[in-house]
């Protein structure tokens, strides 16, 4: 059984360096400095949320279908995995979220058109 690495040092929370590889086949084992991976560090919610982003082309729509949540949850979720990967832009589009009504939420979400976790993220 593998286990998911910390990402920070528990002792003084800076970034941790991979400094050991082995291999299970032959039993060889490299000890230095490696560069760790970004998305090696990922939640397995997260690493899921990407697997699904990538199986849809990017397609937002197909997206959030795939998440089984609403378009804009899925926008929410998204920019929220390109923050933990301190990604802030994409093909030279910049990720922002619009500013929300809390009003027109509100009256989305009277009308059925929203669900209660769906209003919340977006009024967040």
């Amino acid at each position: 059984m593998t286990h998911q690495p910390p990402r920070d040092c528990p002792v003084c929370a800076d970034v941790l360096n991979v400094t050991r590889l082995a291999c299970d086949g032959c039993g060889t084992e490299l000890s230095g400095r490696f560069t760790s991976c970004a998305y090696c560090s990922l939640s397995i919610q997260d690493r899921k949320i990407l697997s699904v982003f990538l199986a849809s082309r990017g397609n937002m729509k197909e997206f959030a279908r795939e998440l089984g949540v609403s378009y804009p949850t899925a926008r929410i979720r998204y920019a929220e995995l390109l923050g933990r990967l301190d990604i802030e832009e994409v093909g030279g589009l910049e990720v922002t979220m619009e500013p929300v009504d809390r009003e027109d939420v509100l009256r989305r979400l009277a009308a059925g058109e929203l669900d209660l976790d769906e209003a919340t993220d977006l009024l967040r």
